[in-house]
């Protein structure tokens, strides 16, 4: 308990100071990086002709949309237990709403994607098993026990799911950056700043 309460004051040292723990900093720009990683590789996927080639792209896309999966729980975890810090996109009250509905939209689609993905490569017989982060190995949706007729409206209905849900993604991105760029640029606040790492100066740099 005492290594609990010792994370929390180390987290809220940051988060009293308007910025977002350095935990909650690394959550947010890997996860960033694999959305759009993400995005990019299911464009491209489309122009890679039926095969072999095809399904081993699929099946990296999957597993790197469970990692994501597994990434968006520990850092909403953290979350609860470190909140945020308040900062100047809490007021007014809109803004403070539209921030949360953007989060709780975002994390929506952090689970929806990879399960409505997941679900898709288990439609697919035979299925192969999955690895999260090419390492902890995830079998798949047991639809081998359904008819095929019943595969066949399992995959319907999850790739309707996973294309509405990269269309929502599509779109929520800019905006999420859009608004990132509003606050820095024309608002001039501390909300960009927040969510940056810190680079401390060396001493040496602070002693010239």
């Amino acid at each position: 308990m005492k290594l609990l309460d010792l994370i929390g004051d180390w987290a809220r040292s940051h988060t009293e100071r308007g910025k977002y723990s350095p935990v909650g900093i690394w959550f947010h720009w890997v996860m960033a990086v694999i959305v759009l990683y993400q995005l990019y590789s299911g464009w491209m996927m489309q122009r890679i002709p039926v095969g072999g080639d095809k399904i081993e792209a699929y099946a990296r896309h999957s597993e790197i949309g469970l990692t994501l999966l597994v990434l968006a729980v520990l850092r909403l975890l953290w979350r609860l237990a470190v909140p945020g810090p308040t900062n100047d996109s809490d007021s007014p009250k809109w803004q403070r709403q539209a921030a949360f509905g953007t989060h709780v939209l975002f994390y929506s689609l952090f689970a929806l994607l990879p399960l409505s993905g997941w679900c898709l490569w288990s439609a697919i017989q035979p299925a192969e098993p999955l690895a999260i982060a090419g390492i902890i190995p995830v079998p798949p949706m047991p639809f081998y026990a359904l008819s095929p007729e019943w595969q066949y409206e399992v995959m319907g209905w999850a790739h309707q799911l996973h294309f509405w849900g990269v269309v929502g993604l599509a779109l929520l991105v800019p905006a999420h950056v859009g608004a990132a760029l509003k606050h820095h640029f024309i608002d001039r606040d501390d909300v960009v700043e927040g969510i940056l790492p810190e680079i401390q100066d060396h001493p040496a740099t602070r002693a010239n």
